[in-house]
């Protein structure tokens, strides 16, 4: 059906046509955007002429990204660094990173401690564990079929294996654990490495697969195959100690005349300030944050680059450490959960393409140096906050920067 756009937006009104089928009338994805916006503004009584504003292409984004889009929103984008990694390859990383926010004050923040490491020859940066897992949840007859359930995956795993990685080319399935049973309730925990990309939509398909082989063997029936014990998007204990997505830590050795010249404190007080705050703060609070603000800077850099927000809340549990070593600080955050991608999902959109080209981690074989990265922005983020308690100059910054 051959349609300009305000006849279609005269369907729309009469509700012919409803407004997630507009592309099936428009000539392409970016057309269809364009008239959905001009079909809000007359509903709203607004004017969108801000969102209508974008250069990205409409065409993948709409197939893959976003569902009845009207345009784009600007989040403002800075730089920091360069922040200097040493790896466990004993390779340098050094590069400015990209971070979008709206909070005045935390880019310069970051920067100071982007410093701060430069000054101390370096941050280290170790990824202890790259697993991505999704957790059905089983019925059973009874308790004992339950715990019949809990062995046979156990017994059978190298052919849950085979046929879970059947659906993908990249991800691999580690193991399936803990399995936990709760009455008749079968909680099995399955846990994939999934490359370069996140990993959700792989794992979910690879174990919607299993579960179709395991309900074949087995008298059971699959209630969910997401159980919220994956645990995705939540903070979690469970994810605290097993980890998810990249668990890293970073750290770095401030000498004396640093922590005095640029955070304008002592070792002792940044000592104190983490101890009072970041862990019996936290403790009281019942968080599963033993930090100061890990959320600020993964929240900037997902929104820079393409990350599933939602995953910030992830993101932000972790702990934040500080010892007095021989007079300098020691300094490191322990981040246990960190979903990250450089390939598929929103790294794809050209605003993040260019934000990932910045670092040099666009794309397949990059995702540990881009997760390094992320670590050490938050490593920078927290010695800078802690740097500025310690000192007395929080409120300060936030008067003269974000105001």
């Amino acid at each position: 059906m051959d349609l300009n756009c305000n006849e279609i937006i005269e369907k729309l009104d009469s509700g012919e046509i409803k407004i997630h089928q507009i592309e099936k009338y428009a000539e392409n994805a970016n057309q269809a955007t364009d008239i959905r916006r001009k079909f809000i503004e007359n509903k709203t009584n607004t004017t969108l002429e801000h969102i209508g504003k974008y250069s990205i292409d409409m065409t993948e984004t709409a197939k893959k990204n976003i569902e009845n889009q009207i345009g784009t929103i600007q989040v403002p984008v800075g730089v920091v660094g360069p922040v200097k990694i040493n790896t466990e390859n004993d390779e340098v990383i050094e590069t400015y990173a990209p971070m979008a926010t709206t909070e005045g004050a935390l880019l310069a923040s970051v920067n100071r401690g982007c410093s701060v490491i430069r000054r101390s020859n370096g941050c280290s940066v170790a990824i202890l564990k790259n697993q991505m897992t999704r957790a059905p949840v089983i019925k059973t007859k009874n308790v004992h079929e339950a715990n019949k359930i809990k062995t046979w995956i156990e017994e059978h795993f190298n052919e849950i294996k085979e046929v879970a990685e059947s659906t993908t080319n990249h991800g691999k399935l580690i193991k399936i654990d803990p399995i936990v049973i709760v009455g008749r309730f079968v909680y099995p925990r399955f846990v994939y490495e999934t490359g370069d990309s996140m990993g959700m939509n792989m794992v979910t398909i690879a174990t919607q697969e299993a579960m179709n082989f395991i309900e074949n063997e087995n008298d059971i029936h699959m209630i969910a195959l997401s159980s919220n014990f994956c645990v995705d998007k939540k903070p979690s204990a469970l994810n605290m100690i097993e980890g998810r997505g990249k668990s890293i830590v970073a750290e770095v050795t401030v000498p004396k005349e640093v922590v005095e010249k640029t955070l304008k404190t002592t070792p002792e007080a940044v000592v104190e300030v983490n101890y009072a705050k970041n862990l019996i703060g936290s403790a009281i609070a019942g968080s599963y944050g033993y930090n100061a603000h890990f959320a600020n800077m993964v929240a900037a850099i997902f929104l820079a680059c393409g990350q599933d927000p939602a995953h910030v809340v992830e993101g932000s549990i972790g702990i934040t450490s500080a010892e007095n070593v021989d007079g300098d600080l020691y300094f490191s955050v322990t981040i246990p959960d960190l979903p990250v991608a450089t390939v598929g999902g929103g790294t794809r959109l050209e605003t993040a393409t260019e934000s990932l080209n910045i670092m040099n981690v666009k794309g397949s074989g990059n995702v540990n140096k881009f997760a390094s990265i992320v670590a050490s922005l938050v490593l920078a983020g927290e010695l800078s906050l802690a740097g500025a308690l310690a000192a007395g100059h929080l409120a300060r910054a936030h008067k003269e920067l974000g105001r």
